[in-house]
């Protein structure tokens, strides 16, 4: 499991270093940037879960199918082919939604200032989303065949690439005047298509990888397998839009606390993510295993896979809480220049109460991916309804504004809610796993 999952994580980690890094550039241009960053990127990781759903459940398709070895080479090539064509298909309607960032943000009760700064570092942020689509399929693909390391060196190529484009664009190096929020987007934009044409030709320079030729006869079609990936895919993409959303709609209603807050909530939210990055990449890893061995019908080997995935994720973020416990204001220091003294001060309070939630959000996301390697995903979906939306985001909105806690009472309703999904999540893998035979 570790030899699938520290590559998967550091990819992960690569990637939301990508963020972070135009986070870090943007906190010295001031509140507006960043917040306005903050708000346009978690819209369009809201749009981004239906592509994600799909990802995903291809990745674990191919992984039961390269599990059951005979024919595997035909039935994963076909897969990844149908779930590329179905993330062309859904980018129309996405780069809709997203091209009018402003009008739905400030229908939100978001300021208009921020609401138009969003709009510019959204529009040419998703220019990328279809590369970073085929990025994540390949490498899906590729953690099937348990080979996830060209991945890794790509992703960390292209964090440098990111910085020099940062640099240049945000900061106005090289003697380019600076762009704000729109080199941001960008250098963002361009780094995911970097990472997806990398991949490709690293891809291609294999031999063992190679031979699926997996672009080869692109245009055909098969539409029972697209059905067949929607129906897995769809669920995920929900559960992902239900747990994206709620951190989603947190920024939202952060907004309502004025630029401040929602420049607080985005360090610590940086913060926590690339602390998940870590347990998502043992859940990917877990997806890759669990679904292998479903493929074998290897029944005992699919409880082991799993449980070994939830505590390696357990113990991971166990250590993580700690570090947000002991040093939240060293931590909001990284992000944020001397002079906003409250935002560091709050920034350093969301972060302790990340520390309160890491360990069920390591849990949670582990037993996610287990379940998915199981092609599980329905139930789940109804678990991230119930945990986020009817007790998380309303204890928060309780805390924040009827008890007068204000940003940290909003923070305390997502812990809530991550700890219920993790029960729920790790009490369903539970049962399945007990199912098993052996």
């Amino acid at each position: 499991m570790l030899a699938l999952a520290w590559p998967l994580a550091l990819t992960n980690l690569s990637q939301i270093a990508l963020v972070v890094t135009d986070t870090l550039f943007l906190g010295r241009l001031g509140e507006i940037p960043l917040a306005a960053a903050t708000l346009g990127g978690n819209l369009y990781f809201i749009a981004m879960s239906l592509p994600f759903g799909l990802a995903f459940a291809a990745s674990a398709m191919m992984a039961q199918e390269k599990g059951r070895v005979r024919h595997h080479v035909r039935e994963m090539r076909r897969t990844f082919r149908q779930a590329m064509w179905l993330g062309l298909l859904s980018f129309p309607p996405i780069a809709l939604l997203l091209w009018h960032s402003a009008a739905i943000l400030q229908a939100t009760g978001q300021d208009p200032e921020l609401a138009e700064a969003a709009q510019t570092f959204v529009r040419a942020m998703m220019w990328g989303l279809v590369p970073f689509y085929g990025f994540l399929l390949l490498r899906g693909f590729l953690s099937a065949l348990e080979r996830p390391n060209a991945a890794l060196w790509v992703s960390m190529v292209a964090i440098c690439v990111n910085v020099v484009l940062d640099y240049a664009l945000v900061a106005g190096g090289f003697g380019i005047p600076s762009l704000g929020v729109l080199g941001a987007g960008v250098a963002s934009a361009t780094s995911n298509l970097f990472m997806f044409l990398g991949l490709a030709g690293v891809m291609a320079l294999d031999r063992r990888v190679s031979r699926f030729q997996l672009l080869g006869r692109f245009w055909r079609t098969d539409f029972r397998r697209m059905v067949d990936i929607v129906r897995i895919g769809l669920p995920i993409a929900g559960t992902m839009l239900l747990e994206i959303g709620v951190f989603s709609g947190t920024a939202l209603v952060m907004g309502w606390f004025g630029p401040s807050a929602v420049a607080a909530h985005a360090v610590a939210l940086q913060v926590a993510s690339s602390c998940f990055m870590v347990p998502m990449g043992i859940g990917q890893a877990a997806t890759a295993r669990v679904g292998l061995a479903a493929g074998a019908e290897d029944r005992p080997g699919i409880r082991r896979a799993g449980w070994t995935a939830i505590g390696l994720a357990a113990g991971f973020m166990a250590s993580t809480a700690l570090v947000l416990l002991l040093v939240p204001g060293f931590l909001a220091a990284l992000f944020l220049p001397p002079d906003l003294v409250e935002t560091r001060r709050l920034a350093a309070t969301l972060l302790m109460v990340a520390g309160l939630f890491q360990l069920a959000d390591g849990v949670q996301v582990a037993a996610a991916g287990e379940l998915r390697g199981l092609k599980d995903t329905r139930l789940p979906l109804l678990y991230a309804a119930l945990g986020y939306w009817v007790l998380g985001l309303p204890v928060g909105m309780l805390l924040g504004f009827t008890a007068g806690l204000g940003p940290l009472g909003i923070w305390f309703g997502l812990a809530a809610g991550l700890a219920a999904v993790a029960l729920m999540m790790t009490l369903r893998w539970r049962r399945l796993a007990m199912l098993a035979p052996g």
